[in-house]
C-alpha cells in the first residue's frame, strides 16, 4: 500500500486532467487464499467494495458473455531481441489460453516507432506467424506510444472485457505520450494492465546464436526455396551463426540502465492502479508460465461495478476491496478512480 501511494503522490499535480465520461467504476477483484489457490463461487452480497472506506452497493457483471478482446504490446528493440525469440510460440497462448472462447487478440510493437503488427484475430496460427516473424526495430522503446495505441484499438471493442498485456521492460525510455492521458484512458475504458518484464542484462544469455534461417520469414524461406520438394529447409550458408544483434554489459548500458531506474515504474503503475499484476520471467518456460497465470487469473476472478456518488471532478477514490467474514483470504483490486462530476 505504501508503494501505491507513494505512486499517486508522484502524479498528485496530474489529478485535475483526469476526466472521464464512464457512467460506472468497473473493477476486476482477484480472491485467493494463502496459498495462492483461487476462490471461487462468491457472490455480489459476498465481496465488499469501499470508496473511500464508504461500502458500496456492488453487482457481478456476467464476463461469461463478455468475450475478451486482447491488446499486446511488444518491446521489439536491441535489448529485447531474445524476447521476441521466445514469443514465437505464444499465439496459441495468447488466444486460446488467455483470450479463450469469443476472444481475439492484436498485436503491437514498440521499439524507435510504434506499428500495429496484427489487428484483432481469433486465429491462433496467424498469431503465431506474425510473432514468429516479428523483427528488432531500432533502440528505442516507445512503451508509453505503444499502450496508447493498444488503447485506440481497444477502444472499439465495445461490450467486450479489455485486457492489456505488455511484454516489455518496467521504464519507457523514448515515448511522446502523455502519462496522465494514458492513467485517464485505462480508466475510461476499465482496461485491466498486465505486464510481463524481464532483465535487460541477462535476457541475451538465455538464447541460442541466431542463423541466417532463423531470422528468414516464412515468406522468404519459400522464396529462397522455390521448387524444391517438400518444405523449405536451409541450405548450408543459411545455417552459419549471425553476430549478436546487441553487446550487453557494456560501460555505456550499464550508465544508461542507472539513469532509467530514476524514471517511473510503469509496470508496477499500470498494473496495481488496474487492478492487475506485474511477472517477471527469465527463460521460455517462465514467460509461458507467466502467460498462462495470466490467463487463470482473467477467467478466475469477478468483475464487479457500482455507480459512484456525485462529487467534484477530478477527486481521487481510493477503492478497497474484501470478502465479508474471510478475513484470511486476500483480495486485489483496482487501486481506485477519479470522479466525473
Amino acid at each position: 500500500m505504501r508503494v501505491l501511494l507513494l505512486l499517486f503522490l508522484a502524479f498528485g499535480p496530474l489529478a485535475a486532467q483526469f476526466k472521464s465520461t464512464v457512467p460506472l467504476v468497473v473493477s476486476p477483484v482477484t480472491v485467493t487464499d494463502r496459498k495462492g489457490r483461487f476462490i471461487d463461487g462468491l457472490t455480489a452480497g459476498d465481496l465488499a467494495l469501499y470508496d473511500n472506506n464508504v461500502r458500496q452497493k456492488v453487482q457481478l457483471e456476467d464476463v461469461v458473455i463478455q468475450p475478451i478482446s486482447l491488446a499486446v504490446v511488444i518491446e521489439a528493440n536491441s535489448r529485447s531481441v531474445a524476447v521476441l525469440d521466445k514469443l514465437g510460440r505464444s499465439g496459441i497462448l495468447f488466444s486460446d489460453l488467455l483470450c479463450g472462447e469469443g476472444g481475439e487478440t492484436a498485436i503491437v510493437a514498440a521499439a524507435d516507432h510504434v506499428r500495429v503488427m496484427q489487428d484483432f484475430t481469433s486465429d491462433s496460427s496467424q498469431l503465431t506467424k506474425t510473432l514468429r516473424d516479428l523483427r528488432m526495430q531500432g533502440d528505442g522503446a516507445a512503451i508509453f506510444d505503444g499502450i496508447g495505441t493498444a488503447l485506440k484499438l481497444l477502444d472499439s471493442r465495445s461490450r467486450r472485457r479489455r485486457v492489456m498485456l505488455v511484454i516489455a521492460e518496467r521504464r519507457d525510455r523514448s515515448s511522446k505520450a502523455d502519462l496522465a492521458y494514458l492513467l485517464r484512458e485505462t480508466q475510461r475504458q476499465n482496461v485491466a494492465v498486465y505486464w510481463l518484464t524481464y532483465s535487460t542484462f541477462l535476457e541475451p544469455y538465455t538464447s541460442r546464436p541466431k542463423t541466417v534461417w532463423d531470422r528468414m520469414t516464412d515468406e522468404q524461406k519459400a522464396e529462397a526455396h522455390k521448387g524444391e520438394p517438400g518444405p523449405p529447409r536451409p541450405s548450408k550458408e543459411e545455417e552459419n551463426p549471425l553476430p549478436p544483434e546487441m553487446a550487453p554489459g557494456s560501460l555505456l548500458s550499464i550508465f544508461t540502465e542507472t539513469y532509467q531506474r530514476t524514471k517511473v515504474d510503469a509496470a508496477a503503475l499500470f498494473s496495481r492502479t488496474t487492478g492487475a499484476r506485474t511477472y517477471n520471467f527469465l527463460k521460455q518456460s517462465g514467460l509461458e508460465d507467466a502467460i498462462q497465470a495470466v490467463g487463470e487469473e482473467v477467467h478466475r476472478q469477478y468483475v464487479v461495478s457500482f455507480q459512484p456518488s456525485a462529487g467534484d471532478a477530478g477527486i481521487y477514490h481510493q477503492l478497497r476491496a474484501e470478502v465479508r467474514g474471510r478475513p484470511e483470504l486476500k483480495v486485489r483490486a483496482r487501486a481506485g478512480y477519479w470522479s466525473v462530476q
